[in-house]
């Protein structure tokens, strides 16, 4: 889910809501938010793609500053759109935010100079239940902008989707 907040703007700057319940509940997203993560990324960095299971996240992304290509996979076990992604680009001029639900993996990369990138989540992070696809898999198909990205080791060695055995994915509820 794609959201662009109402902007109000003028000749001092200009003023937007990036969360309200009410609002985000009526559009659709009726979850509780328990962590607020931020991270800053210089050019040709790609941070994915990640998820977590069990205590899948749900996530409502948005750039501060920058921009970034942000990418979102189903990996759903049993989901009729397992394997597939979508892509946008975020950034702070386009104010655009990408809701992530739970049961997807998540990555970015900055396309900008630097990206302040905020994540609004529903579930708390759990180390142990951190996974990762790699962000290069030949079967995805995914048109990075970057050719060779700045990778932690972790997104680097990160196993392909067809590689991850069933259990550690999170199940289509339907």
């Amino acid at each position: 889910m794609i959201f662009e907040p109402v902007v109000y703007g003028d000749d001092r700057g200009q003023f937007f809501e990036l969360w309200n319940a009410a609002h985000y509940r009526r559009l659709g997203i009726d979850g509780t938010f328990v962590q607020d993560n931020v991270s800053y990324s210089r050019r040709g960095v790609l941070r994915g793609l990640h998820f977590q299971h069990p205590n899948a996240q749900g996530k409502l992304v948005s750039v501060l500053e920058g921009a970034v290509y942000d990418v979102v996979l189903d990996i759903r076990v049993g989901s009729p759109t397992f394997g597939k992604w979508t892509a946008v680009e975020l950034s702070s001029a386009n104010r655009l935010q990408l809701y992530v639900p739970p049961g997807y993996a998540h990555g970015f990369a900055v396309t900008s100079a630097q990206a302040l990138f905020h994540y609004k989540c529903t579930e708390f992070y759990r180390r142990e239940a951190e996974g990762s696809v790699r962000w290069n898999d030949p079967a995805l198909t995914i048109p990075w902008p970057i050719a060779d990205p700045l990778l932690s080791p972790k997104d680097r060695d990160a196993p392909l989707l067809m590689e991850l055995d069933s259990a550690s994915l999170p199940p289509y509820a339907g």
